[in-house]
Order: structure tokens, then C-alpha cells, then sequence
């Protein structure tokens, strides 16, 4: 069994919360002009019209317009603006 699956398991079971025990991205969207982030590693791209955030799961990339990174401490980021389109990529190979 693979550890990620372990882990869902376990969050599954134990009742706890699959952010936590998974170390999994939170992407809470406000209509279409606020997106809070939580447990992102670091900001790979960031423009006005672009903002791409790596997280442990791959990658979110935020398109949009006027784009702006409000704020972001260790844990948290809130992005604000006109915002077009979210997306995930998984950052993993498909073969």
C-alpha cells in the first residue's frame, strides 16, 4: 500500500482532517476575486495576470487579472484580483 494512501486511511479512521494528516493543499475561493491558500511550499511564478503556487501535491496556478499575493506567511497566502481560472496539477509523471 502506498504512503499516501496510508495516510488517507488513517485521516479516514482516526476522524481527523485530510489537510492535516496529508499535509494536502486548502484552496478556499471567495467568488471570483479572493483565493486563500494554506499549506503551499513556495511561489514559482507570480504576475498580474499569473500566480503559480507549488504545494507537496503538485502545482495551483491562479490566472487571471490584476492578480496580487495580499499576503503570505509560512502556513497561509491570499491572493486578490480578477480571477479567471484555477488549476491543479498533480506534479507527478504520467507514463
Amino acid at each position: 500500500m502506498e504512503k499516501e494512501q496510508l495516510r488517507e486511511r488513517l485521516a479516514s479512521a482516526a476522524s481527523m482532517p485530510k489537510d492535516v494528516v496529508m499535509k494536502a493543499a486548502v484552496v478556499t475561493a471567495v467568488g471570483n476575486f479572493e483565493v486563500c491558500i494554506e499549506n503551499y511550499r513556495g511561489i514559482t511564478e507570480y504576475t498580474e495576470c499569473l500566480v503559480r503556487v507549488q504545494t507537496k501535491g503538485g502545482q495551483i496556478r491562479l490566472s487571471g487579472k490584476c492578480l496580487r499575493v495580499e499576503y503570505y506567511t509560512n502556513d497561509e497566502m491570499k491572493v486578490t484580483g480578477r480571477i479567471e481560472s484555477i488549476e491543479f496539477a498533480d506534479g507527478r509523471n504520467k507514463e
